[in-house]
């Protein structure tokens, strides 16, 4: 009988950024929530608008040729477009802060957009819930909340695709410290938006 001691399984990178985020995401979670963004769809509103400026700032990242080598369907997880759909089915006006988007065409540090990306990914996977609730708003996947609709394959194999590519990811200590560091600049970036928009 072999006895032999066997290794714990490594932590993959997702759930090590789920565990080093904690705290700036549960903050987050709760000032959204704070504000009642699904009372009304006045108050739907701003939350599309905290959604819209987030997106924006990440739009560039998606036409990224080296992070697209590293998660082979990022294009499709694009939501930038959605929201503005969204937006417009509510005649809402497009956020205008005059605040230049945080990732330009001409690219980014790959490990601090693969932070930022864990955070967007992770907030579709976490939409289940908030589209329920924006459906009690009379909002579907066709106007208004197209954003926050499931992916046809299903929300959690969506979530895992993106997860298996990002631990696929081969990083050095330097840049996993980046990648948290960004996914936790992301979530702060979310927060300072929900500030704006419900004060």
């Amino acid at each position: 009988m072999d006895t032999t001691l066997q290794a714990p399984a490594e932590v993959g990178r997702a759930k090590r950024l789920k565990a080093a985020t904690t705290e700036t995401h549960d903050r987050l979670d709760k000032r959204i929530m704070a504000g009642e963004p699904f009372a009304s769809v006045g108050n739907y509103g701003r939350f599309l608008a905290v959604q819209y400026q987030f997106h924006r700032d990440i739009d560039a990242l998606y036409d990224n040729r080296e992070l697209a080598d590293l998660l082979p369907d990022l294009a499709e997880r694009r939501r930038f477009e959605q929201i503005a759909q969204d937006l417009g089915d509510l005649t809402l006006a497009v956020p205008e802060n005059g605040e230049a988007p945080r990732f330009g065409p001409d690219g980014a540090d790959l490990p601090t957009a693969l932070g930022w990306l864990y955070v967007a990914e992770g907030s579709n996977l976490g939409a289940a819930f908030l589209f329920k609730m924006a459906r009690a708003l009379g909002l579907d996947e066709n106007r208004g909340a197209r954003h926050l609709a499931g992916h046809p394959d299903g929300r959690a194999q969506h979530w895992r695709s993106f997860t298996g590519a990002l631990d696929g990811v081969v990083l050095d200590e330097a840049e996993e410290a980046r990648v948290i560091d960004g996914a936790n600049a992301a979530f702060r970036r979310v927060h300072a938006l929900v500030e704006q928009e419900y004060s």
